[in-house]
């Protein structure tokens, strides 16, 4: 992977029949951090831009990226799955070199996980924000499935930006990805960032991510008066405070 001025073009991770993914990579000291957005989010967000910040100034490799139909990646945003994000994941750590420190954001924390469990030789530790592993089953209500179901897709608003639509494939697809039903079989590091005033993801979900992650090195931290997104200073803060001390423990 090539080094990148931020404020430059990103790559692009060519693969054959797939969307190009647009990535950002920071060479440094190793493990390296690698971010993994939330939904309908990209690498430039608040998040993802203040750890690489940090990460340069600290000299350690950080390695950003879009999914397929999102920020600066090829393809459509409402043709994409859980799985095939997932699998965007997975193909920019094997396209990567040495040991990975994942952060995953809401969304990008059920990733991480999915990541963590698929390339147990390549992940040390994860670091999570308001992770949201099986928002498809505890998300949406009974009527809002009927309508995915029937109608193929749904609209909801969203304080974040545009309305958030969610496709039928989508959740299919993210259902037969649930986690939160056994063990989940990680043994590095964990170290869970949530806050109580989350009104997206409730806090129930990282405790039971800590009670089913098999490592014994698990920390769940709850922000209590913390949004979802987690994004004020003194949040930011804190997320960087965790992720140093979890990288010098490695």
């Amino acid at each position: 992977m090539g080094d990148l001025n931020p404020a430059e073009p990103p790559h692009f991770l060519e693969r054959d029949g797939l969307p190009r993914l647009a990535f950002r990579f920071r060479p440094g000291r190793g493990p390296a951090i690698l971010f993994l957005p939330g939904y309908a989010s990209d690498m430039t967000g608040s998040k993802a831009e203040a750890i690489d910040a940090w990460a340069a100034e600290s000299g350690r490799a950080m390695l950003r990226f879009d999914y397929a139909g999102c920020g600066e990646s090829e393809g459509r945003f409402d043709q994409s799955t859980l799985a095939s994000w997932r699998d965007d994941a997975l193909a920019m750590v094997d396209a990567s070199q040495g040991d990975l420190v994942l952060v995953g954001s809401s969304m990008g924390g059920w990733l991480m996980l999915l990541v963590a469990i698929a390339r147990p030789d390549r992940v040390r530790a994860l670091l999570g924000i308001a992770s949201a592993p099986d928002f498809s089953d505890w998300g949406y209500d009974q009527d809002e499935k009927m309508r995915i179901l029937q109608d193929g897709r749904i609209e909801q608003p969203s304080a974040y930006g545009p309305p958030m639509v969610t496709t039928r494939a989508f959740w299919q697809s993210a259902e037969s990805q649930r986690l939160l039903h056994a063990p989940i079989p990680f043994d590095g590091p964990v170290r869970l960032l949530h806050g109580e005033a989350d009104p997206e993801v409730p806090t129930w979900v990282s405790q039971r991510v800590a009670a089913l992650v098999r490592s014994a090195d698990v920390q769940t931290i709850l922000v209590k008066d913390g949004d979802h997104r987690l994004s004020r200073p003194q949040d930011i803060a804190l997320l960087l405070r965790t992720l140093d001390t979890l990288l010098e423990s490695l």
